[in-house]
């Protein structure tokens, strides 16, 4: 498998394909003696991984940032999350999954406790190739399995790096390891009978085909993390700019290639006239450049130029179908992906695609009222992520009473969730295990016991006499 620069279209790595039957038989070895480790030694080992990423943590943001085509300061960012997640997924685990000692009616000791599920298979997207499997990863270590992670076949270098950033702590590599390649590879792991979990972040489509792959196997635990077409919705105020800064983080960070991305924006009428020229003005101005480009740029290219292509394509389908547009997506090289932010008014669009359009293009609806407006945000089969901007507390009350999704902001981008809060969604966006702080939920199953030192037992009623 060969990797190339997306921004500039050179070799980056190359490595060869795993063997899925080698992975899991490797998995297999070390499972038992890994559970058995004592929780506290598991998060040692987790503590040391997090300082190893802290040493190497310059190579891996620049490692990143060549292999996703994303600003270096974003790629940054990405890194400190790796390393803040040890943290948070050993506190997630003591709340969600400790032991708990329960009143029982026996005479003897009722007890609670928490088991690993074994082998686990953790899928990774490309657009945070370290942090969102590192979210699986962590929590499925310190809960006591072991993990087969296959990268994306798009950044298989950042998953081959963060793997060695968890051997190079002591963590043994059956433990924990880096299975490159591509679809075919992921199918396998996928369906494969000693495989106990899939931690899935990806695609609406290549979710769906999990779940179905799997129904008919509930033994096998299954989250699924498939993005959004998530809405931001613009209420009356009066900080323009602010609201403007706001649509644009949601809709054009990490040039639109995160799964809570504002997709559409619904304004309504009062605030068209001056919402829709403010953006448009702050979006012409964001530079859109190299990952090392000084001046830093906002947002660098999208994957690879197949995306490009089918985002160009999507660009002007929307146009053939009624939408108005408002800033062209332009695309200054053929060769290379790089995609300017793009915007269109849709509102008179005959037929509006519920898809997840991963890139720099939002949809403008212009909608008469709040009414309106939540039932526009919820025209959708998603429900990650959707914001309110403007209004009054009331106002967000019924929103987030009313509007379906599993993230809901005021006056904040729809993207740049805590990890220190349960990230999922519902609809085609999850399957109800959401991420993040509760991930540790689908890393361990409960275990209820009743428990005595001796047995002792009578039978008070129903034997014969004599």
């Amino acid at each position: 498998m060969i990797s190339t620069e997306p921004a500039t279209g050179k070799e980056l790595w190359r490595g060869r394909i795993g063997n899925v039957e080698q992975a899991v038989e490797k998995a297999l070895s070390v499972r038992d003696s890994w559970a058995r480790e004592p929780v506290g030694q598991r998060i040692e080992l987790m503590r040391r991984f997090a300082n190893e990423v802290r040493k190497q943590a310059e190579p891996f943001a620049e490692l990143i940032a060549r292999e996703s085509g994303k600003p270096l300061w974003e790629a940054k960012t990405e890194v400190e999350a790796v390393i803040a997640k040890v943290e948070i997924s050993k506190t997630a685990y003591a709340e969600r999954t400790g032991q708990k000692k329960l009143n029982s009616a026996l005479q003897g000791t009722a007890a609670l406790r928490h088991k690993p599920h074994g082998v686990m298979a953790v899928l990774g997207p490309y657009n945070f190739p370290a942090h969102l499997p590192n979210g699986h990863i962590v929590p499925a270590l310190i809960a006591g399995n072991v993990v087969i992670f296959k990268p994306s076949e798009k950044t298989p270098a950042v998953g081959e790096f963060l793997v060695k950033c968890f051997n190079a702590s002591g963590i043994p590599e059956g433990v924990v390891q880096c299975l490159i390649g591509g679809p075919e590879e992921g199918k396998a792991l996928v369906e494969h009978a000693h495989v106990d979990g899939v931690l899935f972040t990806g695609s609406a489509r290549a979710g769906i085909a999990i779940n179905r792959k799997l129904a008919s196997n509930p033994a096998k635990i299954v989250a699924l993390e498939m993005g959004g077409n998530n809405p931001i919705v613009m209420l009356d105020t009066p900080k323009i700019d602010d609201a403007a800064a706001t649509i644009i983080q949601s809709a054009f960070t990490t040039a639109g290639q995160r799964c809570t991305a504002a997709r559409r924006l619904v304004v309504v009428d009062s605030m068209y006239d001056k919402i829709v020229p403010a953006v448009k003005q702050l979006a012409e101005k964001l530079i859109v450049d190299q990952p090392f480009a000084d001046p830093q740029p906002f947002m660098g290219c999208v994957i690879d130029n197949q995306t490009a292509d089918l985002l160009s394509e999507s660009f002007v389908a929307l146009i053939s179908r009624g939408g108005k547009p408002l800033m062209h997506m332009k695309r200054p090289d053929e060769n290379l992906p790089f995609l300017s932010p793009s915007i269109i008014d849709a509102t008179e669009m005959s037929e509006r695609p519920d898809i997840e359009l991963f890139g720099p293009l939002l949809q403008v609806i212009r909608v008469p009222d709040f009414d309106a407006a939540i039932a526009e945000a919820n025209n959708t089969r998603y429900g990650l992520s959707a914001s309110l901007v403007g209004g009054k507390p009331e106002d967000f009350e019924r929103f987030w009473f009313e509007a379906r999704a599993g993230i809901l902001n005021w006056n904040r981008p729809t993207n740049g969730a805590s990890s220190a809060a349960p990230f999922g969604g519902v609809g085609l966006s999850g399957n109800h295990r959401p991420a993040a702080y509760y991930a540790a939920d689908y890393c361990a199953y409960p275990v209820a016991s009743t428990e005595m030192d001796q047995p002792r037992a009578s039978i008070g009623v129903g034997l014969k006499d004599g």
